[in-house]
């Protein structure tokens, strides 16, 4: 397997990017291209899918949820928000950007479990992060924007129900042409989750 650099970012430093081959991968939800991304000592994914001529690219920019995406937690909507993107991703065009540094919303694995304590007594997730003199949103969309520009996706539908992540992507030089959303079904485990995601962190969810 041969590696190979990765552009520089417009406007700014060159960051220390590698990037696999691409290669076949077959999943429940659709057949993707795979390549893995070293930004900064970083791994991140994508997986692409061809997109139909005069197409804007449906993109979703996931942040790596370890609890939700691998071990089905309820706590939150992240595994099912991921399966049901891939499943669109995969009939429409477009690519998946998993980044791997964004645990937490960027406060990491161990963290967010000290958060999940706080919950447990009474707190929302905004105010436990702020109980542990956390950032409620600690979150770059810097390396998601270098990897779609890099694969050619540089004007982009972005299923997200967040509208800070498109603000993001802008800012870091992405076109985000429209928001399409990307809301799974609420749990009793997860709606208190839902509710301070969409009251407290404007998150673009219909949870009537």
């Amino acid at each position: 397997m041969s590696v190979h650099p990765a552009g520089r970012a417009p406007g700014g430093s060159a960051p220390d990017v590698e990037r696999t081959d691409p290669v076949a991968l077959p999943t429940e939800w659709g057949l993707f291209t795979a390549q893995c991304w070293r930004i900064d000592g970083i791994e991140h994914m994508s997986l692409v899918v061809p997109v139909p001529e005069e197409t804007i690219p449906l993109v979703r920019v996931h942040s790596e949820c370890l609890t939700g995406d691998v071990l089905g937690s309820h706590r939150c909507d992240c595994g099912e928000q991921l399966h049901a993107a891939m499943a669109m991703v995969a009939e429409s065009g477009g690519a998946i950007v998993y980044l791997r540094d964004q645990e937490g919303r960027g406060i990491g694995l161990f963290n967010k479990l000290r958060a999940y304590h706080l919950q447990e007594q009474g707190l929302d997730t905004v105010a436990a992060n702020e109980k542990l003199g956390l950032p409620v949103e600690a979150r770059s969309y810097a390396s998601a924007a270098l990897i779609l520009r890099e694969i050619g996706m540089t004007r982009i539908r972005l299923l997200t129900n967040n509208p800070l992540k498109a603000v993001g992507l802008r800012a870091a030089g992405v076109e985000v042409a429209g928001l399409e959303p990307d809301q799974v079904r609420a749990r009793p485990e997860n709606i208190t989750y839902l509710r301070t995601k969409r009251d407290r962190m404007n998150h673009l969810l219909d949870l009537d």
